[in-house]
C-alpha cells in the first residue's frame, strides 16, 4: 500500500470517527425543546427528591455543587428529600416564584415513587408535567433516569418514551454501576461523596452543551 493512500485512509476514517462522535454526543437522540436556551442569560436550577439535595455526601461534594463547579457557574438546588413526583409536582409553583427565567433545569425524580409503590402511569404523567412546566418558562431540560426495579428495571422503557415526547436532553440511569458497591453508596438508596463524582461525570458533557 503507498504511503499517499495510506493518508487518504487515515484522513477518512478521521472524518468517519469525528462525524460519528458528534452525532453521538452532540445532535443526540433527536430535536431538545428551547435549545439553544431560550433565556440565555436564566438560572440553571435542579429539581428532585435527595439525590439533588445530596444526602449521603458531604458538604459540598453533592451531585448539584459538583456540577456547579465543574461549569463554574451557579445551580440552584431545590431538592427536597422523600418527594414523589407528585409532591415534587405540587411545589412547583412555588419554586417558580423565585426562578421565573429558568435556562436550565435538571430533572431528577422517580426513586420515591418506586419505593413507594406509585404506579408508573401515575409517575410518569406527572414527571411529564413538570417538564412541561418548566418548557413553557423556556427552560431546557435535561432528564436525568432512575432504576424502577430491582431485578428489571421497569422505569427504562418510560424515561425514553417520555424523553422523546418532551424533547428532553436525557442521561439514563444515574445510578447504574452504583447500586450495591460500598466503595460508592452511603446507603442501599443514596451515593456517597464518591458516588456523586460518578454521577456527575456521566451529567457534564450534557449539561456542558445545554448551558453554553
Amino acid at each position: 500500500m503507498s504511503r499517499n493512500l495510506t493518508i487518504f485512509i487515515s484522513i477518512a476514517v478521521l472524518i468517519v470517527a469525528i462525524t460519528l462522535a458528534w452525532f453521538l454526543f452532540f445532535r443526540g437522540p433527536g430535536p431538545i425543546k428551547n435549545y439553544p436556551p431560550a433565556n440565555p442569560s436564566g438560572e440553571i436550577v435542579a429539581f428532585g427528591d435527595s439525590l439533588v439535595e445530596g444526602v449521603g455526601s458531604t458538604e459540598g461534594k453533592d451531585l448539584v455543587s459538583l456540577l456547579s463547579a465543574e461549569l463554574g457557574k451557579p445551580i440552584i438546588n431545590f431538592g427536597r428529600s422523600g418527594d414523589t413526583t407528585e409532591s415534587a409536582l405540587n411545589r412547583t409553583q412555588e419554586i417558580f416564584k423565585e426562578v421565573s427565567n429558568p435556562k436550565v433545569a435538571i430533572i431528577l425524580l422517580g426513586g420515591n415513587d418506586f419505593l413507594r409503590k406509585v404506579p408508573k402511569e401515575e409517575t410518569f404523567k406527572n414527571l411529564g408535567i413538570i417538564i412541561d412546566e418548566f418548557q413553557k418558562r423556556g427552560a431546557v431540560v435535561l432528564l436525568l433516569g432512575i432504576r424502577g426495579g430491582v431485578l428489571s428495571d421497569s422505569f427504562e422503557e418510560e424515561f425514553e418514551i417520555i424523553q422523546k415526547t418532551y424533547q428532553t436532553a436525557y442521561v439514563p440511569n444515574v445510578l447504574k454501576g452504583l447500586l450495591g458497591d460500598s466503595r460508592y453508596m452511603y446507603d442501599s438508596i443514596h451515593p456517597n461523596s464518591a458516588g456523586y463524582q460518578k454521577i456527575a461525570e456521566k451529567v457534564v458533557p450534557t449539561l456542558k452543551m445545554l448551558s453554553e
